[in-house]
């Protein structure tokens, strides 16, 4: 029987993410955000279908970086991918974004507003630690955030000026309990626990569009990388709405984490003893081996008790 130290998470090496168009979207992240691109490719057959779940799949994967993070964009082509929910809010358990740090927060608002959005914050806001914050959502609905830390505050490469636009410092997911996703992503997956603490008040309301929030921030990082993992754990307002039960990979509300692995065989191992209360579901029936033009040899996807998804590589 595996046990959670077969479990070697090194690095949350890129965050996926559904689109209804590849190109649109790669031009929106390059021109709003400047990240590059640095592949782009066709998955199709029996390997994509089964690696995603999605019968008869064609997905074009174009691979996008901004510092030393990696985004994929994944369209399904001749699929028409469900929308985002309508009035999604930060505590549905569907709820994920991923943080850019920028280096002036006025810059790069000015040229986000170049470019086609809807506004989650109604703008930047100053965090009672100092920290500048907006999010808002992309033509498809996923919800993103700039962030600027202040002096002294953060990673000491989050204060460069070399670049308006510095790299991802980490995606957060909303969840139902923080005591059971620590389980599952730090004594299982192996990620390192940070810290958690709880966020309340009227900045936090405005920021996150959300009557009464109050929630529970926890922060995790993995082996190696800049790019970490955050819990939101939404204790006021009530009402959180779940996963939608019927998601797929094609539809617009799917995004995951992309965590490398040494051993991906006994990951998955230790994945499918897990106790049934952390929620473990497959969506890929077994470890997929890929072609040469995906920049991973072997994968898996899997989703966690809230429903969101975490697709498990071997380099």
């Amino acid at each position: 029987m595996a046990s959670p130290s077969s479990m070697s998470v090194q690095a949350v090496q890129a965050i996926g993410l559904t689109v209804s168009d590849a190109s649109r979207a790669s031009d929106f992240f390059t021109g709003a955000f400047d990240f590059t691109v640095t592949a782009d490719a066709v998955l199709s057959g029996d390997t994509a279908s089964y690696l995603y779940g999605v019968p008869k799949a064609q997905v074009r994967i174009v691979s996008l970086q901004l510092g030393s993070e990696t985004i994929r964009l994944m369209e399904f082509l001749g699929v028409q991918s469900k929308p985002v929910p309508a009035d999604s809010k930060s505590n549905d358990l569907w709820f994920q974004h991923f943080a850019i740090i920028v280096s002036d927060m006025d810059k790069a608002y000015a040229q986000l507003q170049k470019f086609s959005f809807s506004p989650i914050s109604p703008e930047p806001q100053t965090l009672p630690n100092d920290i500048k914050a907006f999010k808002f959502r992309d033509e498809d609905g996923h919800a993103l955030e700039l962030l600027q830390f202040p002096p002294g505050l953060g990673p000491d490469y989050w204060q460069s000026k070399d670049a308006l636009f510095l790299g991802i410092d980490h995606s957060a997911i909303s969840i139902a309990s923080t005591e059971r996703s620590l389980r599952l992503y730090r004594d299982l997956l192996g990620l390192t626990h940070q810290g958690s603490f709880t966020n309340i008040g009227i900045k936090q309301e405005t920021m996150d569009n959300l009557f009464s929030a109050k929630v529970i921030v926890t922060s995790l990082t993995p082996k190696t990388g800049r790019l970490g993992v955050e819990f939101l754990d939404y204790l006021t307002p009530p009402g959180a709405r779940p996963f939608p039960i019927d998601q797929q990979t094609s539809d617009l509300v799917h995004m995951h984490f992309e965590l490398a692995v040494d051993d991906i065989d006994a990951a998955v191992e230790a994945l499918e003893d897990a106790p049934t209360e952390l929620g473990v579901q497959f969506v890929s029936p077994k470890v997929i081996d890929l072609p040469a033009v995906m920049p991973f040899r072997r994968a898996a996807l899997w989703r966690g008790p809230d429903g969101h998804n975490v697709l498990l590589v071997q380099p």
